[in-house]
């Protein structure tokens, strides 16, 4: 199965780093790295394209003017330029386990998209991972905050494997889904602009179409580097695209994918 890893940025080019760092030490290599670059300056551009000449991962560079939080469409953009069959989300912030892409792998099902959790890390653990480029964590490292979801176990993961069509904790952050299923949604919904709920609104189309959500823990290990919290003035407004979705049964957006394919 061909995998593509979508990594959402923008203006943190020392994070993204980092993360591309850790996708660099993965046991399962995806067939490429498509970062979904929503309007950063040349310091992220030079960032990337340093990395691009210095490792062997295959890296995409998908970026987008500046207008603002638009996360869903650079998503579609990203998810636009992929070949694989099973596509791997997370954030610019978001240093993985090595084992994190074929954890979801191992979990992937027809039928099912997959919601991961995280560790957060302190500010004073983030600034010093960053200082050394620090990517390998462990259950012991100080400044972890939800210290639980540090825990690899593939046996106690299939014990507290959940399959629900809940929205709770729905964050695209760690979650993962077959191509053809995101399409068949076509995929974010792009009026979604500023912060919030265009994750939570995709999930509501996949769960509509029949798509049910498996929620895993002890497994698809991520570390959260610490920032400071978006700007939420958009919510109230993305709040109501979210209750439209949920009211119609919508499996389908009419401002998606489709008008990047």
């Amino acid at each position: 199965m061909l995998v593509s890893l979508i990594i959402t940025t923008y203006n943190r080019p020392d994070a993204l780093l980092l993360v591309l760092k850790s996708v660099e030490r993965q046991t399962t290599i995806p067939l490429n790295i498509i970062i979904a670059d929503d309007g950063s300056n040349n310091e992220t551009k030079e960032i990337i394209k340093n990395f691009q000449t210095s490792t062997q991962l295959n890296v995409i560079h998908s970026w987008q003017k500046n207008k603002g939080f638009r996360a869903a469409k650079s998503r579609n953009k990203a998810i636009a330029q992929s070949d694989a069959d099973y596509l791997i989300l997370i954030d610019g912030d978001m240093v993985l386990h090595p084992e994190f892409v074929q954890d979801h792998i191992n979990n992937s099902e027809k039928g099912y998209f997959i919601q991961g959790a995280r560790a957060l890390l302190t500010k004073e653990a983030t600034q010093v991972a960053l200082s050394v480029s620090r990517v390998n964590f462990s259950f012991f490292s100080f400044g972890i905050q939800n210290r639980k979801n540090l825990i690899h176990s593939n046996f106690l993961s299939k014990i507290f494997l959940k399959k629900k069509s809940s929205l709770r904790g729905i964050k695209t952050c760690n979650m993962s889904f077959f191509k053809k299923d995101c399409i068949n949604i076509n995929g974010f919904n792009n009026d979604f602009e500023g912060w919030g709920r265009e994750d939570s609104e995709f999930a509501v189309r996949l769960l509509n179409s029949g798509i049910i959500r498996k929620s895993l823990h002890f497994n698809i290990i991520q570390f959260h580097l610490w920032h400071v919290e978006n700007i939420r003035a958009s919510l109230k407004k993305n709040d109501l695209i979210l209750k439209s979705a949920i009211k119609s049964n919508s499996n389908w957006c009419h401002n998606g994918i489709d008008k990047y394919l």
